[in-house]
């Protein structure tokens, strides 16, 4: 089976400052770089738009209709000092919302054997009733709750490796005992959450929070008891938040991983999806602000996607 590639013109209506990170442009140089011929295999489908009951699995009405009335005639708002938003967010965000959730469903039907979401706005900061850190919804939270609910998973696995802590999933999901949450992040860094005693409302949470400057090896290192500790575990499904703001090139942080840190975690979970739930994994693209690494990092994960899905 082959790899499903989800994207949609959506992630270009939602605009941002001029100057700000999270712009147009990386979901531009992520494109540009899928569709060199080293990609051609990939299944390639546009993302349909949410129904408004997807995003409700996290996310109260009273959300929704919040975001839909700080909506600009024109140009953009600031929702806080790092959202903002365009006349066309929301239909932007919906779009990322569907991207994950028909991952989710082609997945396990068994139509691919995996999946990568290149959408925006991202989502793994996204709380109940907050729009935060440039996002809108909770995109990977709400294909965990969907897969849960929807088609009745009893284990799902969520893991998060951008270089921020996911603190909208792990807030989302804090009382869910169906799913176990991994996520590796800088510390200290914004937004400030994801020390190791935040555990979840049933133990099912794991944050692995790593030094400025961490390299590689250290990267690894937290990983390698996390993946383990999921194997055991036995998730019926992998879902991840692929930030790529880890690079050392990044312009937000401060740790100094490579290209090829990103092809490890990428083939150790694709291991784990392979070793317990026949290789049904779905990526969802979070980070990444230098445009060159994260061009090379989107690659290098989409190739170890394709790879795993052979």
């Amino acid at each position: 089976m082959a790899t499903l590639l989800l994207t949609h013109p959506a992630s270009r209506w939602h605009e941002t400052p001029r100057g700000h990170p999270e712009r147009v442009a990386r979901i531009e140089a992520v494109e540009v770089v899928l569709s060199a011929p080293a990609f051609a295999a990939l299944i390639r489908a546009e993302a349909p738009r949410a129904e408004v009951a997807e995003v409700l699995r996290c996310h109260p009405q009273a959300h929704l209709d919040a975001l839909e009335a700080a909506l600009p005639g024109e140009g953009t708002r600031a929702l806080d000092a790092d959202t903002h938003v365009s006349p066309r967010s929301v239909e932007a965000a919906l779009h990322g919302v569907g991207a994950a959730c028909a991952a989710v469903d082609a997945v396990l039907a068994g139509e691919v054997a995996n999946a990568f979401c290149a959408m925006r706005p991202p989502g793994h900061h996204a709380e109940a009733q907050r729009p935060m850190g440039f996002c809108l919804f909770g995109n990977v939270a709400i294909a965990a709750k969907r897969a849960l609910d929807h088609h009745g998973l009893e284990r799902v696995a969520v893991v998060d490796f951008d270089v921020h802590h996911g603190n909208g999933t792990q807030a989302l999901l804090w009382d869910e005992p169906r799913v176990r949450f991994v996520s590796s992040h800088q510390m200290p860094l914004w937004p400030g959450s994801g020390g190791p005693k935040e555990r979840g409302a049933h133990g099912q949470i794991t944050n692995l929070p790593l030094p400025l400057g961490a390299k590689g090896d250290v990267f690894r290192a937290a990983w390698a008891p996390a993946l383990a500790a999921l194997r055991a575990w036995e998730p019926e499904l992998v879902l991840v938040s692929a930030g790529f703001d880890g690079h050392a090139a990044d312009p937000l942080a401060g740790l100094a991983l490579r290209v090829e840190d990103f092809v490890w975690i990428t083939r150790g979970l694709c291991d784990l999806a392979a070793a317990t739930c026949g290789g049904r994994l779905v990526s969802v693209l979070e980070g990444g602000y230098d445009l060159d690494a994260l061009a090379a990092c989107v690659a290098a994960h989409v190739e170890a996607l394709m790879e795993a899905g052979e």
